[in-house]
């Protein structure tokens, strides 16, 4: 267990050039100024691509959750996330979400940060698996599984509530509280 709490973030928010296009997401994102101010507030960062962890390259094609599905589903076996050529990537976005839940596990995790929009790591949107750039409510298939085991997940375009988040008013709700 770690001597400080700990928070994911997806690695291509950290700088990290591991999306699929083999790039990091761009600097001035706010993602940096939210990083360093929960590391200031004593969090240890742990980095993880959940796509490269589930043995994905980079760069690699773009995938989506398969139209009409949901990241539940693919959990369950009920759904796919596919390439737009229809290459079953689902295997690897499963692994990947359980090795991401893994290290929240060895870290004593309670707080995600992820790329908005992403087939593994959307946070209330993602794409609508028609490749049509569409976007359809729903999670990424790590986020689903992180929120399924209690870890709060935010997405970088919701920053702004995650910094809204109160200062624990005494030590012993300091386990309640993001920070």
């Amino acid at each position: 267990m770690p001597s400080s709490p700990a928070f994911l973030v997806s690695a291509c928010l950290a700088g990290r050039a591991c999306r699929y296009d083999g790039k990091s997401k761009p600097a001035g994102s706010g993602c940096e100024a939210l990083i360093t101010v929960l590391e200031e507030k004593g969090m240890t960062k742990i980095l993880c691509c959940p796509e490269c962890a589930g043995g994905l390259s980079t760069p690699r094609p773009p995938a989506e959750i398969e139209p009409g599905r949901t990241a539940a589903e693919v959990l369950a076996g009920l759904g796919r996330v596919l390439t737009a050529d229809g290459t079953d990537v689902t295997e690897a976005y499963v692994k990947g979400a359980q090795d991401a839940l893994t290290l929240c596990r060895e870290h004593s995790v309670k707080l995600a940060i992820l790329k908005a929009k992403s087939p593994s790591c959307g946070s209330s949107d993602v794409y609508d698996g028609t490749f049509s750039g569409r976007l359809t409510p729903g999670d990424g298939v790590t986020a689903a599984l992180l929120k399924a085991n209690g870890i709060a997940v935010y997405g970088e375009s919701d920053l702004d509530a995650l910094l809204a988040q109160p200062e624990p008013p005494a030590e012993e709700d300091a386990q309640r509280s993001l920070f």
